[in-house]
């Protein structure tokens, strides 16, 4: 069930939280709620479980000298 909460904050911060929220593309409540969420350890309602096959590619790049841009590159190959 969801609870209306009323919160007094300087308008320089609201302004802040709201330009945040536009750029994530999500509401500032739930911005409020992850948080209060992550202050009690209480895991996010987005947080699923790693699947074995994600799990499998943990670590496999490790010690390897790719990089983002070795990424960029090949988008660019692929698409251009």
């Amino acid at each position: 069930m969801q609870t209306k909460l009323t919160l007094r904050l300087e308008r320089g911060l609201i302004d802040k939280a709201k330009r945040y929220s536009k750029k994530i593309g999500k509401p500032v409540s739930s911005i409020v709620a992850d948080y209060f969420r992550s202050i009690d350890n209480e895991k996010p309602e987005h947080d699923f479980p790693i699947t074995p096959l994600v799990k499998s590619l943990q670590g496999s790049l490790r010690g390897s000298d790719v990089e983002i841009t070795d990424y960029h590159k090949y988008l660019e190959r692929k698409y251009l």
